[in-house]
């Protein structure tokens, strides 16, 4: 018995240690305004998970009414607010307030994206960059795959999942070169994997400057995140918000070059935009981790970056165009297959304030996630209250509203912009009960309420017994 309890502290002491290794969160920024329209619902906010509708063993919907009536009355919500908590066992819906209404998403879209992306990919997709013979003798082209983890050099050893490098991409295609009998070449990079503007409607310039995100392109490196000195910062810090690269392709290209030269690959001039030519033959290439981990690091963190390249993946799958738009209409197409309906997109991130999503169709989406395999990651992914991600109890961190039952029992994707906020994720109820929920409000009347109010929601949730 003692060598099992010393099992068990030492379980729960590494545990932690590893919590406080998770990367820290990305800030919350202040956007200048949101839409203000209608949107369809889609009937019943949600079906039951399992096919069986009945009461809840512990939760009751007049319990949970009267518990949530102190929150849901508060007046920094605005007036604008949307409520929807079930029972994810038997999809019974126990709270519900404007839940077929389109609100702002903001970054709770990424939990659509993540869906979309298993759901036509499968959690063990990997994306390719690779390096192809050019038009003329001794040209090479470097091939953006849209893959949006991968990095110029070596991460940290403690960076998790480790991601593709240039690095290594440009030892394996100087060895190839030498085998050719190759020591001198001319570096051209091809980008046409993505189609459109690489900044979405209702994006501000500000969102590159601020550290948010980059032109969405298939070829760049470390998000376009860059050290002080203006290289790629070969390091996962969502804490890096300096302005981000403005040609993240070019920028790549030429980190692509200074490695080939170190591997004794003389490069003639500058790299130039290029279109691989049909039937060139592969040098060398580097993958991607497979998407499950790729969605973890994605929502824990609120990447932006990784989640438009998943929206971009999305629509190459699907035979639609790897656009803003041409990604957002095949998301739609893709959820709407899975029976998920009330959403209207512009991009894959949640940055456009443009974007309308129901709370019944983040519920919709919370609960596929929990009850199917190839879904799983998400739910994993999501940031956990009090301990990791956006959720995490860090200086700063506004979505933290202080100890309370939610502590580690809530995981959730966090959301917002300018007087957006939105809250989605599951919750543990007192008796072990897990529910489902969605809260989101796009007229905030105070921006330092927004993560208070919404975690003050779930930790209700959390510590619920509301019979």
């Amino acid at each position: 018995m003692t060598a099992i309890a010393l099992l068990s502290v030492f379980t729960i002491g590494a545990g932690l240690t590893v919590v406080r290794l998770l990367p820290e969160r990305l800030a919350l920024w202040n956007q200048p305004y949101v839409a203000n329209r209608g949107l369809t619902g889609s009937g019943q906010p949600i079906s039951a998970a399992t096919g069986t509708t009945g009461s809840s063993p512990g939760v009751t919907a007049a319990g949970l009414t009267k518990a949530l009536a102190p929150i849901v009355a508060s007046p920094a919500f605005g007036s604008n607010l949307g409520v929807l908590v079930t029972n994810l066992t038997t999809g019974q819906v126990l709270y519900s307030r404007n839940a077929n209404s389109g609100f702002t998403p903001a970054s709770t879209t990424k939990v659509a994206t993540a869906t979309a992306a298993l759901q036509v990919l499968g959690p063990n997709a990997r994306f390719k960059t690779t390096v192809m013979t050019g038009r003329g003798s001794g040209s090479i082209v470097l091939v953006g795959g849209g893959d949006p983890t991968l990095a110029a050099g070596r991460p940290p050893a403690s960076d998790y999942p480790q991601p593709a490098t240039l690095l290594q991409l440009a030892s394996d295609t100087a060895q190839a070169l030498r085998e050719r009998g190759v020591h001198g070449v001319q570096l051209g990079y091809d980008t046409s994997l993505y189609t459109g503007p690489g900044l979405a409607r209702g994006w501000p310039a500000s969102y590159v400057t601020t550290g948010n995100v980059t032109d969405i392109t298939s070829l760049e490196v470390d998000q376009g995140r860059l050290t002080a000195s203006g290289q790629p910062q070969d390091a996962d810090d969502p804490g890096n918000f300096s302005p981000r690269s403005p040609d993240p392709a070019a920028q790549a290209a030429r980190a692509f070059a200074v490695f080939l030269r170190s591997d004794g690959i003389s490069v003639r001039g500058q790299p130039a935009p290029v279109t691989a030519p049909s039937g060139a033959t592969t040098l060398a290439s580097v993958s991607s981790p497979p998407l499950s981990e790729i969605i973890q690091w994605m929502l824990e963190e609120s990447n932006n970056v990784i989640a438009e390249n998943l929206a971009r993946h999305i629509a190459l799958a699907t035979g639609a165009p790897a656009s803003f738009t041409g990604a957002a209409r095949a998301e739609e197409s893709v959820l709407r297959g899975l029976g998920v309906t009330g959403i209207e997109l512009n991009d894959g991130s949640g940055l456009s304030p443009d974007d309308l999503i129901t709370p019944a169709a983040l519920v919709r989406l919370i609960t596929l996630d929990a009850t199917h395999a190839k879904f799983r990651s998400v739910l994993t992914g999501l940031p956990v209250y009090g301990f990791s991600g956006t959720l995490a109890n860090d200086p700063g961190d506004e979505f933290y509203s202080g100890p309370g039952p939610g502590l580690g029992t809530v995981r959730a994707k966090t959301g917002n912009l300018s007087t957006v906020g939105a809250l989605t994720g599951v919750a543990y109820a007192e008796d072990g009960q897990l529910l489902a929920f969605a809260v989101m409000a796009d007229k905030f009347t105070s921006l330092s309420a927004e993560g208070p109010e919404m975690t003050r929601l779930a930790n209700v949730l959390a510590g619920c017994g509301c019979r």
